[in-house]
Parts: C-alpha cells; structure tokens; sequence
C-alpha cells in the first residue's frame, strides 16, 4: 500500500509564505512525475505545479513566479514553496505522485495516487 502524506498547511496572512511537504511510503520501484494540485470552495481542482524525476517543473500561470515545487528523491517527497500568497491561493491542496509499485519480486505496473489534502487558508 502507497501513502501519500501531506504536511505545512496552515493559516498566514496575505504576502506571507508557506512550504508543504508530501512524503510518499510504501513499497515503490520508482516514482515518476510528481505535482501538486489544489481545490478552493466552490471550485474545480486545478493543477498548481508538477514536476519530472529528471526535475524538469511545469507551473500554472496563477502561480508563477511565486511558487517553487521541488523534490528529494532518496526521500521520496515532493515540496511546495509558497511566496507572496494571495487570498485566491485559499485551497485545499493535494499532492500527487505517478509510481512503479514493487510487488516484492517484480515492478507492479504504474499507478497514481493523492495525497489526503492539507488546508491553506490566505486571509486579506
């Protein structure tokens, strides 16, 4: 079983900063691709970030310029940097990763998974 285990979210203030955390366990071969989207009331989910294991990174253009997703591979996590935070970044934001499974003996073939969810609340 792969879990995907966000941490960082929280309250600040407008123009203030935060870093999530997602660290992603269980019995992995490889993981791929990695991101994060985000969720605000009343809306759709929405790609926030997203990035390659070679560390190419693909940003959307709400959130560029402010925002820096990063990883470390020999632990498994992905991070969000967040600057200059604005009310309208009010979300709940989710953690994806693209893997290769281990079944013990062999590669399992790729699944997605998500993260629970981490608040992020922006006040004016």
């Amino acid at each position: 079983q792969v879990q995907l285990v966000e941490s960082g979210g929280g309250v600040v203030q407008a123009g203030g900063s935060l870093r999530l955390s997602c660290a992603v366990s269980g019995s992995i071969f490889r993981i791929n691709a990695m991101g994060w989207y985000r969720q605000a009331p009343g809306k759709q989910r929405e790609v926030v970030a997203a990035i390659t294991s070679g560390g190419s990174t693909n940003y959307a253009d709400s959130v560029k310029g402010r925002f820096t997703i990063s990883r470390d591979n020999a632990k498994n996590t992905v991070y969000l940097q967040m600057n200059s935070l604005k009310p309208e970044d009010t979300a709940v934001y989710y953690c994806t990763a693209d893997y290769v499974g281990w079944d013990g003996s062999a590669p399992t073939p790729a699944l997605y998974a998500w993260g629970q969810g981490t608040l992020v609340t922006v006040s004016s």
